[in-house]
């Protein structure tokens, strides 16, 4: 008897998870072989090519149907789960994704979707996501079953060719020990010894900036066209004066984590121009090119990706190169000084050498993963603080005077440490309700390693797991009625909210900013520390006014994301010097 002729169809189900094209390519040669011996005939002949393309495309739809529609819709063993309305029939939840900023369908979801825990939605095809939303499944993701999830391939991909494989993009054993050995120059001892490089940077930053200001700001014809339609022209009555600050913000972050990391300042607030700098602005700008490759990486590997001849991919290997290459010249420097055992700088980079267990290459992916990571998330978190505070001018006058009451004039000569920063309650109050509000990462995403189990549901293994920062942080269940509101007071003790060190929010999982467990950030407190400096010097000299009215509304940001979320064409501000500081 013949085997049946259709039992490699048959066999395509178990494969089904993701696009299986060895898999369907395979089976098309199979079962084309297999018509030509079993159903040709001396009145019948199967063109081979023709053959194997028919049942090439047969295969595929038959894969699709089944991923898009029936496995979804009535297989799935997470179909149980509460899910958002609207979804597409074949598209799921993707339209709302994709014309959105990152992280805004979760933060609607999480606060209209009834739900335990846990809400399933639908990606681009149907492809199904677990948004994970009370404190018990995220201690299950993040804590308890931390190594059960890992990044997805195509995150993987898309992120190492800016970051390398450091930290952030390392799995299991090897997280682990990267971890352990760079825990060192992350101890509460050497962070707070930091404080006074902050503070010097800081001061820096803004004396440059003072004198832009005074100049005049940027000049009418160097605006953006959308800033030009509310910035009147110059005349002979004294206009306003205009900067855009996340540039200084990025150029200020840029130099601290040089020094921190690699013991060498990279003067990128003196010159904007360096190399370095203008690298990172480059290739961290959003773009509808980076969205795209973005999109591809979904269904493509990675070295086809790569190859698409569209000017992001050069523009990224450019940028690699130069990175890389920084990167490089900056470890044999200090591997020189190790040998010559004149290396005793507490930076990142010194320390990493020291404990002697990773290679160069090791250490290149390391340092691209915190010059990346490290400089572009406080950065924007320095951003959206100044954007909130010109939003409540109270709570940026309320700040400004604790800073001028309790710190020194500016002056590079006289430093501070980190416990005048810690003692004033409103800026670390400010500065929390920022991270809560604006997390510079409005998600992360993970896959199953294998099978397991969250709040004891079923999880197969590849499903993709969603962590939102942005939903998590306003969640109206977590954080009360008044979370879109932005309220330093809630981190501050009263005889209403005893626990003010959660921001009066219901468990320590509620705050999302920085993840938890063994993957959270590792340089929390260096970014909280950083951004406490620089705001502080920023406000206390400074009074920031939205240059454009439009953009009191979130919708008129054009928030963008890439690696971090920001708003996408800069943020522009009116800028007065207040005297006296």
């Amino acid at each position: 008897m013949k085997d049946n002729p259709l039992l490699p169809f048959i066999c395509l189900r178990p494969v089904m998870t993701s696009f299986p094209y060895r898999e369907i390519t395979v089976l098309s040669a199979v079962s084309s072989y297999a018509i030509a011996v079993y159903w040709s005939s001396d009145n019948i002949e199967f063109d081979y090519i023709t053959t194997f393309s028919l049942t090439w495309i047969f295969c595929f739809i038959y894969w699709a149907v089944w991923k898009v529609i029936l496995y979804p819709k009535f297989f799935s063993p997470l179909r149980h789960f509460p899910s958002p309305k609207g979804a597409s029939w074949w598209n799921g939840h993707y339209s709302a994704i994709a014309t959105n900023p990152t992280g805004y369908p979760m933060i609607e979801w999480v606060n209209s979707v009834p739900n335990q825990g846990i809400i399933r939605y639908l990606g681009i095809f149907n492809s199904e996501r677990l948004l994970i939303t009370s404190p018990n499944a995220l201690k299950e993701v993040l804590t308890t079953k931390s190594y059960d999830f890992k990044k997805p391939s195509r995150v993987f991909r898309a992120l190492s060719r800016l970051l390398g494989v450091g930290l952030i993009l390392a799995e299991g054993d090897e997280h682990k020990r990267q971890r352990k050995n760079l825990m060192p120059a992350f101890s509460f001892r050497h962070i707070k010894n930091l404080y006074p490089l902050f503070w010097k940077k800081s001061i820096e930053v803004t004396e440059a900036m003072t004198a832009e200001v005074r100049a005049g700001g940027l000049k009418y014809d160097d605006l953006p066209e959308f800033q030009k339609e509310v910035t009147p022209r110059p005349s002979s009555s004294k206009s306003d004066t205009v900067i855009e600050v996340s540039d200084w913000a990025s150029r200020a972050t840029l130099d601290i984590i040089g020094i921190a990391s690699f013991g060498r300042d990279f003067n990128a607030i003196r010159d904007p121009n360096t190399s370095l700098n203008k690298t990172y602005r480059k290739v961290f700008k959003p773009s509808r090119q980076a969205q795209i490759l973005g999109l591809l990486n979904l269904f493509f590997p990675g070295w086809i990706v790569k190859k698409i001849p569209i000017s992001r991919n050069g523009e990224i290997e450019a940028a690699a190169a130069v990175i890389r290459d920084t990167c490089r010249s900056m470890i044999r420097l200090k591997k020189e000084k190790l040998q010559s055992k004149q290396l005793n700088d507490p930076d990142i980079l010194s320390i990493a050498l020291e404990s002697g267990d990773f290679t160069e290459e090791n250490l290149i992916d390391q340092m691209m993963t915190f010059l990346a990571a490290g400089h572009e998330t406080t950065s924007n978190a320095l951003t959206w603080a100044v954007y909130l505070l010109s939003l409540h001018p109270s709570c940026q006058t309320r700040l400004r005077a604790e800073i001028r009451a309790n710190l020194p004039k500016l002056n590079p000569i006289e430093l501070i440490d980190s416990s005048q920063i810690d003692n004033l309650r409103y800026l670390n109050a400010v500065c929390n309700e920022v991270l809560r509000y604006y997390p510079p990462v409005s998600l992360t995403m993970r896959v199953a390693a294998h099978e397991t189990t969250i709040l004891g549901h079923r999880v197969p293994k590849d499903v993709t797991i969603i962590v939102s920062p942005w939903a998590v942080n306003r969640s109206k269940e977590l954080w009360g009625p008044d979370v879109n509101k932005f309220n330093p007071e809630r981190w501050l003790p009263s005889v209403t909210n005893p626990h003010p060190a959660d921001g009066g929010a219901t468990s320590n999982y509620s705050f999302l900013t920085f993840i938890h467990g063994p993957r959270s950030c590792i340089g929390q407190k260096f970014s909280k520390g950083e951004l406490a400096c620089l705001l502080a010097t920023w406000v206390g000299r400074f009074e920031f006014e939205l240059n454009d009215k439009r953009e009191i509304k979130e919708e008129n940001l054009q928030i963008m994301g890439g690696l971090t979320v920001k708003p996408g064409k800069g943020l522009f501000m009116k800028t007065k010097i207040v005297d006296g500081w």
